[in-house]
């Protein structure tokens, strides 16, 4: 039980670390877009690239392996319906406050929701992604596809930049081979988190190395700072961007399992385990947030960055405890009974919901 709750708190900080760099990404981009400046947050997210996101698909697949062997109609209900009913919910309620509401342009707003369907929405892409990623996993261990073979194909797609206008298809081809290695390379990253528990000095040595030779590559010949999309530089070649994508991810598996000995730094680890919640709904008090300060004449990068950041974190967590301590809401984090498949060990009685988390 004890290695047990070891094990959890430090996946959770690593959502914490997680769900904090997407945050600061979109933050610090949408500041760039609207002021045309560069903070320091986007220096952050540039040395963040390679991994930024594969951490966050990476963390996502560890615990895949205690419901891979399920019946479809079981594992659908978990790892496939679960994310689909956030999504769903969560792309209509930004589709028709920011074009049907804001914009008022209620037709566009329907043509937005029905494209949702075929192409994942905005920042809920990775929501989507989730359901997509899990089914093609399961798909492939059902057919008892060799493990290597998957990896090198997903290795291969991901290093193909596949661009073929379909958002669905080149994220699938980006991103699958760090869920994959979420879920193949579980027992590994568990006891490199434990081994980095036991030898923190050596970790942290090891960390400042990777720290320096990712730093190397981004910033290296080629790399240009842009106030949305800043360009890596060697360390977005096919192959090398693969191979810092994973050392990233496993840097971060063990900055998390670090973290786990600090005490004060509970809060990421609490935040880390709302993290989906966070996700579903930081997107529209960010906009607010960002758009606000502006027009107050706001507009210097680093701290309007920082500020819009705070507000789009903590603004869904006050969201939830209100839903919390009224009861009204419970569906926006919660899914409701109706949304479980019947019949498979997942559901649950109609009195009780899952949690998004």
């Amino acid at each position: 039980m004890a290695e047990s709750k070891q094990r959890l708190e430090w996946v959770d900080m690593a959502k914490g670390l997680s769900i904090f760099l997407v945050v600061m990404m979109y933050a610090a981009s949408s500041v760039g877009e609207d002021t045309g400046g560069v903070g320091a947050f986007h220096w952050g997210i540039a040395f963040a690239t390679p991994f930024r996101m594969p951490e966050f698909f990476l963390i996502s697949g560890l615990f895949l392996s205690q419901v891979i062997d399920r019946p479809w109609r079981a594992f659908a209900d978990r790892r496939i319906v679960h994310y689909f009913y956030f999504y769903v919910l969560w792309a209509l309620i930004h589709i028709i406050f920011k074009v049907g509401l804001l914009s008022t342009n209620p037709v566009g707003a329907l043509e937005q929701i029905a494209w949702a369907v075929v192409q994942p929405y905005g920042v809920l892409w990775f929501i989507y992604m989730l359901a997509v990623v899990g089914a093609a996993t399961k798909l492939l261990h059902d057919l008892k596809a060799p493990v290597w073979a998957v990896f090198g194909a997903g290795a291969i797609l991901q290093m193909a930049s596949v661009h073929t206008g379909s958002y669905l298809v080149d994220q699938f081809c980006a991103y699958f081979v760090f869920f994959y290695a979420g879920f193949v390379l579980a027992p590994r990253l568990f006891r490199l988190a434990a081994w980095a528990q036991e030898h923190a000095g050596t970790a942290l040595a090891a960390l400042l190395a990777w720290a320096a030779i990712n730093a190397a590559l981004v910033f290296s010949p080629g790399f240009a700072m842009h106030p949305v999309h800043p360009a890596m530089g060697l360390a977005g070649l096919p192959g090398l961007h693969l191979v810092l994508a994973l050392a990233g991810t496993a840097a971060l598996c063990v900055i998390a399992a670090l973290l786990t000995r600090l005490p004060w730094m509970n809060w990421l680890r609490w935040l880390g385990s709302k993290s989906l919640i966070v996700y579903v709904a930081f997107v529209l008090p960010m906009s607010i947030a960002r758009t606000v300060l502006i027009k107050l004449g706001l507009i210097e990068p680093t701290l309007l960055t920082l500020l819009t950041m705070s507000v789009a974190i903590v603004s869904p967590l006050i969201l939830y405890w209100l839903v919390l301590r009224t009861g009204w809401g419970r569906f926006l984090f919660e899914r409701p009974a109706w949304a479980q498949l019947p019949g498979t060990k997942g559901s649950r009685p109609a009195s009780v919901a899952v949690p998004a988390e």
